[in-house]
């Protein structure tokens, strides 16, 4: 039986995760919320927040783990000039520094898996040049160097590392931007699939990336944009 670690697990992209995934393994969350009713029997939540909180909460967790998918995003729309160093800070802090936090200290499970996933969300935004972004662009870049230089160093560890890049989906993170039928409009005619994301379209992948049938693809960032990043 497989196991794998979802940090952000309870709402969005990571729910939905959650709910793709096969029930014939086990599903540990992390979290700062608490655990979502209705979920699976298969899952073991953690409250706690992964960029402070002390990890030895994390002790109990299996010795081998064979997925981490790291969730946590943000959006921070503000021109430039708006945006303060704590700003950008506390993107990093969440986008990147979260991550290699939770990474560093699940290395070894990762390792003894004998062939293992990570997972990294980054934004359509790290790549297409888009006002107001500039603050989570820096986090989401930094993330897909992390996760390219991660890639090189686990591959003789068969430790898997690729990061998903979507454009706008619609999931709690996102609600500010889709609150009105008139944002919704707007936001689908942005793509050339003419629609937004949905959490499904994201977790999808995901779950491919976690399986067998991705054995051979590490180091790669994946844009499930509806085409934004690469169509007019």
């Amino acid at each position: 039986m497989k196991n794998y670690l979802i940090v952000g697990g309870t709402k969005g992209i990571g729910l939905k995760t959650i709910e793709l995934l096969d029930e014939d393994c086990t599903i540990y969350t992390i979290s700062r919320g608490i655990k979502p009713e209705g979920l699976k029997n298969n899952i073991v939540h953690y409250q706690l927040d992964i960029t402070k909180d002390d990890l030895a909460e994390l002790d109990n967790l299996p010795k081998e783990m064979h997925g981490l998918i790291y969730c946590p995003g943000s959006i921070n729309l503000k021109p430039f000039q708006r945006l303060t160093q704590e700003d950008f800070l506390n993107d990093l802090n969440q986008n990147v520094l979260g991550a290699v936090r939770i990474l560093q200290y699940c290395l070894p499970r990762l390792k003894n898996a004998n062939g293992s996933s990570v997972v990294l969300f980054s934004t359509v935004a790290a790549k297409l040049g888009m006002t107001f972004h500039s603050s989570v662009a820096v986090s989401k870049a930094a993330l897909e160097g992390l996760a390219r230089t991660l890639a090189a160093e686990l591959a003789q560890n068969k430790v898997r590392v690729n990061v998903v890049a979507p454009s706008l989906t619609d999931t709690p993170l996102a609600a500010s931007l889709l609150n009105t039928p008139e944002k919704i409009e707007a936001n689908n005619k942005r793509h050339p699939l003419q629609r937004i994301g949905k959490p499904e379209d994201i977790a999808a992948m995901t779950v491919f990336l976690l399986s067998e049938k991705a054995s051979w693809i590490t180091g790669q960032v994946l844009h499930i944009d509806g085409g934004m990043s690469v169509l007019k």
